[in-house]
């Protein structure tokens, strides 16, 4: 792959790639990592591609794997306090985003699949390596506990 073609290809993902990896992690320096081992793995295998949509989502789905991997070290199991560089645009957001994080990290991973990123069910599915109904009973559950979450801090 020449340097142009490389350097085109890491400017089209890089940024849903990091966003997955903030939504799955909350840790910005960890999604920075995991999206940099995800382009590694792509220079060390260079597999065969159908299209470019195929080499969009092998890119997702090795970045969901490497962040579940991260999710699984043992130093993960602290818990750390949300970043202040987390890109929340108005202060008055930063309770949806702490709210959103305090979901499991598989309820957040399925959000913002879905939500941000567009794809359907069965695409997260394949991506997560879980059964499309598995994802969308974990769709339906993150909603419920994100809105009950939500509705909890609004009433007085």
């Amino acid at each position: 792959m020449e340097q142009r073609e490389w350097e085109a290809l890491v400017a089209d993902n890089e940024d849903r790639l990091y966003r997955a990896a903030l939504a799955i992690l909350r840790d910005p320096g960890e999604a920075e990592d995991a999206v940099q081992d995800a382009f590694l793995k792509l220079l060390e295998r260079r597999p065969a591609f159908e299209s470019p949509e195929h080499r969009r989502n092998w890119l997702m789905k090795v970045t969901v794997n490497g962040c579940k991997t991260r999710l699984r070290a043992p130093w993960r199991r602290r818990h750390v306090p949300l970043s202040e560089a987390l890109p929340a645009p108005a202060p008055e957001e930063r309770q949806e985003v702490e709210e959103l994080f305090s979901l499991p990290p598989m309820d957040r991973a399925v959000l913002h699949l879905y939500y941000y990123e567009g794809y359907d069910t069965g695409e997260i599915a394949r991506l997560t390596g879980q059964a499309e109904g598995t994802v969308r009973s974990r769709l339906s559950r993150a909603r419920r506990k994100l809105r009950a979450l939500l509705e909890e801090k609004e009433e007085p």
